[in-house]
């Protein structure tokens, strides 16, 4: 009996020091555009319902304004047309050349699994109108300049790319060590033209691998 009223006694003290537990009630992540200020306005009260949020705006200017800049499209294929890229590209023989290097129809179709395995032909497929208004205008556009170049380095094969790759990165190297700054502005120029010069020396360095993969 002794022993039964000393552990109820110790139960009840450590229950006595025992913290409360409280229970939080989530707050309510809800978005806004006003970020809950009381003195933003609210979009729904000034906006019509017919433009009100990014699907329903961008639905009502497809369909009232025509050639709108949001919904427009860059047109590859007129474009290609109206610059003569298919006879520019048989003028500078990039296909026999291309063949020459290794790449013929044969490998560029035993290619084809690989490249659906790997998942580039989905990112392609969800990305078209970055590709379309955004990539696409760059390449075909630079092409009548790009063309003569590519056709030089395909010419000479693999250590032409190499070289581009050196060359590119050499130029970061140069402009990251040597503190450059964009004049007006006091940016470094290393890491501006970085955005544009280290992608080019992987893709060259890239293309070099796989024309020599090609040719063994």
């Amino acid at each position: 009996m002794k022993s039964f009223f000393i552990l109820s006694t110790l139960l009840s003290s450590s229950l006595a020091f025992a913290p409360t537990s409280k229970i939080s009630t989530p707050k309510s992540s809800a978005l806004k555009e006003s970020f809950g200020f009381d003195f933003a306005e609210d979009q729904a009260e000034n906006t019509p319902a017919v433009i009100l949020g990014e699907a329903n705006y961008k639905q009502w200017v497809g369909e009232k304004v025509e050639n709108s800049f949001l919904n427009r499209q860059y047109d590859v294929v007129r474009r290609v047309r109206e610059l003569d890229l298919l006879g520019l590209t048989a003028e500078y023989g990039i296909l026999s050349k291309l063949e020459k290097n290794g790449l013929d129809l044969a490998t560029l179709e035993s290619l084809l699994p690989t490249i659906e395995e790997s998942g580039a032909l989905s990112i392609v497929g969800s990305n078209q109108q970055l590709l379309i208004n955004g990539v696409a205008p760059l390449v075909v556009e630079g092409a009548p300049l790009l063309l003569p170049v590519v056709a030089g380095a395909l010419e000479v094969g693999p250590p032409a790319f190499f070289l581009a790759a050196a060359a590119f990165a050499g130029l970061e190297g140069a402009l990251v060590v040597n503190n450059v700054e964009v004049p007006f502005v006091g940016l470094p120029a290393g890491v501006l033209a970085g955005l544009l010069l280290v992608p080019l020396s992987v893709a060259m360095g890239g293309v070099g691998v796989f024309l020599s993969g090609l040719k063994k």
